[in-house]
């Protein structure tokens, strides 16, 4: 892995920060975590932004349409956003970091010309029906139902922590469409429109107070089979591109953004005489080796998957996204511990943004996939340990 910019990378980065200096301070005010539809129109007026000044799919292949940039494009882009303060992708996540990918790997050119533009363009907003109330991190036990009938598939079942569905316009969801096969076989990916008879979405309100997730209740629901994304039956593979793209690049700007957090975090503790504590000085320094190690980790998964690319490879994240994952969802959650041993009391006020941050960090080692299934898939598919019984 070579982290030398080019010329042309050292360009990009200074366009790129003209750019973000001259357009940010014409946003609105971001508004309130909880009014989801409000967070909507705003999530999809920045991507109408990113994408009319060329910087939407940055890293997508040129035919899904977006730019083929290098991932040291990529890259710059997630640091100089961060740093710069830019918004976030919000309600996009779905659609701009797992969907997206997914279809531009997995489908037909009718599905890609159909689905990707639009995501690009900020105008539909997609959510991720995986998880079920009895098989949360064990997809291969899910139950949901997808029944042939012509053309279309009649669909019945139900999601939970299903991200952003109450304003999501489409669902990345996973069916079981031959009950008689395997665990791992017999499930299909499925684009599912959220307008359907027979979606019911109920938000579901988490510790932090907000509900960006909601049950998903689907009862008859008929989906055309053209919204099949892979072939029928083979959606466990075709979910397996979608959690590498959720694992190996999908918190990479959150890497950027825990190491700006730490660094306000050594200087509110140098203004109300914490940095004194010895311990406290070597617990931040070791924090910021951490999440210094977990960026060039994204340098190298992000590498790793442009290489192969160019050598014949699908471009698909490997299987160290999981490694990637495991540290930084664990870190994540040690730096907001050192968050409220800076603060003292001050950590506990609900109405601070560290509180919030603190307790929607509980989350993320079960996010995205466990530390247990993260910890099963390291031995198996890096380290080659049989699987455990």
């Amino acid at each position: 892995m070579d982290l030398t910019l080019t010329r042309e990378e050292e360009d990009f980065r200074r366009r790129l920060r003209t750019w973000l200096h001259d357009t940010l301070p014409g946003l609105p005010p971001e508004p309130p975590a909880d009014d989801w539809p409000a967070r909507r129109a705003y999530d999809c007026a920045w991507q109408r932004a990113l994408h009319d000044a060329g910087y939407a799919g940055l890293h997508w292949p040129t035919e899904a349409g977006g730019r083929g940039a290098t991932p040291a494009q990529h890259l710059i882009f997630i640091e100089e956003a961060e740093r710069a303060g830019a918004p976030y992708v919000g309600a996009n996540f779905v659609g701009l970091l797992h969907a997206g990918p997914t279809i531009a790997a997995e489908g037909t050119a009718a599905q890609r010309a159909r689905w990707l533009p639009p995501i690009l363009r900020g105008e539909e907003i997609w959510c991720q029906g995986f998880s079920e109330p009895d098989a949360g991190s064990d997809l291969a036990s899910l139950r949901t139902r997808a029944v042939r009938d012509g053309d279309s598939y009649v669909i019945t079942g139900s999601k939970i922590w299903t991200s952003h569905a109450e304003v999501a316009d489409w669902c990345e969801l996973l069916v079981r469409t031959d009950p008689a096969a395997p665990r791992h076989r017999g499930i299909s990916w499925i684009a599912l429109p959220m307008n359907a008879p027979g979606v019911t979405v109920r938000p579901l309100r988490t510790l932090a107070g907000t509900a960006e997730f909601a049950e998903v209740f689907l009862d008859e629901v008929r989906v055309p089979a053209s919204h099949r994304v892979g072939p029928e039956n083979d959606g466990w593979r075709v979910s397996m591109v979608t959690l590498s793209y959720e694992r190996g690049t999908a918190f990479a700007g959150e890497v950027v953004a825990c190491r700006r957090t730490l660094a306000r975090l050594a200087r509110t503790a140098r203004a109300n005489g914490r940095w004194d504590d010895a311990v406290l000085r070597r617990r931040l320094g070791r924090l910021h080796a951490e999440f210094t190690a977990l960026w060039r980790l994204v340098q190298w998964n992000v590498s790793e998957a442009a290489h192969a690319a160019r050598t014949g490879g699908d471009g698909v994240p490997g299987a160290g996204g999981s490694v990637f994952k495991l540290r930084y969802s664990q870190a994540r959650q040690e730096l907001y511990e050192a968050a409220a041993e800076v603060l003292g009391p001050e950590s506990l006020d609900a109405r601070q943004e560290w509180t919030a941050q603190r307790l929607s960090s509980l989350s993320y080692t079960i996010a995205a996939g466990t530390s247990q299934i993260q910890r099963n898939i390291i031995a198996e598919r890096i380290l080659g340990l049989p699987k455990g019984r």
